[in-house]
Order: structure tokens, then C-alpha cells, then sequence
């Protein structure tokens, strides 16, 4: 039997600094584009208000999403070694305290651009969903064998953006996100510590 080795990173292992630097940069650079469109675009962002339905929606709807994510992470092998292999670089350096900006900077930033601009910039229907999620899909591609995550995010970005179409309101993936990312990044680092 051939042992499976460990697939390396096409890019090289990060520090915690990196890591939290390249995070925040992202945050701005997508907070950045995000401003742009709708100063250039003529594009109002998505409407977002502060409703306990809609956040106990987005909270729901990030406690499916990590449920559904696990379920995919143990029984789809080539999901869990991109995953892994994602995290690997994410994660690894980061202490437990980090993974709050690991919540809430790509859950503010990306749910600004991809679902708050975007999606009112392509028209708010089907197409805008799934062009969203295309790109928020690609976002996530960090190496040439990387496709099963950036699939996986790709559908996680289908169900942002239509929990945003269906509530009417930007908080419900703002906060699925965010849920989405701090409860997994905590299970992934409890696992491999």
C-alpha cells in the first residue's frame, strides 16, 4: 500500500504576522474595491439592517453551513485534504485568540464586496448570485489543487448570497459568515492541536 504523502504548499508556510497582515490587507483591498464600485458604479450596496429575525437567521444559517461543511470535510476525501491543505497555510500559525479577525475580517470585507455591492451590480437576481459566488469561489484558491475548496466555497457563497436575496437584508450573510468562520477555524485548530 503507498503511503498518501502530505501535498507541500505552492506557496511557502506563512507566520502568524503574515498571516494576520495578509488578512487585513485583504480586508482592505476588498473594503477598497468594494467603495470604489459604489462611488463609480452608480450601485447602492445591498440594504442591511439591524433586525434580531435576520440575526438569529444569519446565526442559523452559519450553524448549517459549518454542519454541512463537516459532514462534506469527513466524508468527501478530496474536500477534506483541500481543506486541510487550506487551513494548513490559514490556520496553523494563528493562536486561538486570532481567530476572531478570522471571523470578522473576511466576514465584513468579503460580505461587503461579494453580496453587498456585487450582487445589486449584476441585477439581484440568479445570474448576480452565481456570478458572486463564482468569484468568491476563486477567492479562496490558493494552489492548483485547490478545487475542491474553491467549489466548496462556491456553494457556501450560492447560499450567502441567497439568504441575502431571500431575507432582504445584508446582516444575514454578514453574520453567517462570521459564525461560519469563527466556529470552524475553533474546531479545525481543537483537532489538530
Amino acid at each position: 500500500m503507498v503511503e498518501q504523502q502530505k501535498q507541500e504548499p505552492e506557496i511557502p508556510y506563512l507566520t502568524r504576522i503574515q498571516v494576520l497582515g495578509a488578512m487585513g490587507a485583504t480586508a482592505i483591498i476588498l473594503w477598497i474595491v468594494a467603495k470604489l464600485w459604489l462611488r463609480f458604479g452608480e450601485v447602492s450596496i445591498f440594504p442591511w439592517r439591524w433586525h434580531e429575525k435576520d440575526l438569529l437567521l444569519g446565526v442559523g444559517l452559519g450553524l448549517i453551513i459549518t454542519t454541512l461543511s463537516g459532514l462534506t470535510y469527513r466524508l468527501i476525501p478530496a474536500y477534506r485534504k483541500s481543506a486541510d491543505y487550506y487551513l494548513d497555510l490559514v490556520l496553523k500559525p494563528l493562536v486561538l485568540p486570532d481567530i476572531i479577525w478570522l471571523g470578522l475580517l473576511p466576514g465584513l470585507s468579503e460580505e461587503l464586496l461579494f453580496r453587498g455591492v456585487m450582487i445589486p451590480a449584476l441585477g439581484a437576481d440568479h445570474v448576480a448570485v452565481i456570478v458572486s459566488s463564482l468569484c468568491f469561489g476563486v477567492l479562496h484558491l490558493s494552489g492548483s489543487q485547490q478545487w475542491p475548496y474553491v467549489l466548496w466555497a462556491t456553494i457556501v457563497g450560492l447560499m450567502l448570497g441567497y439568504s441575502a436575496i431571500l431575507s432582504g437584508n445584508l446582516l444575514v450573510p454578514i453574520i453567517a459568515h462570521i459564525i461560519t468562520n469563527l466556529i470552524s477555524s475553533y474546531m479545525w485548530k481543537l483537532r489538530k492541536a
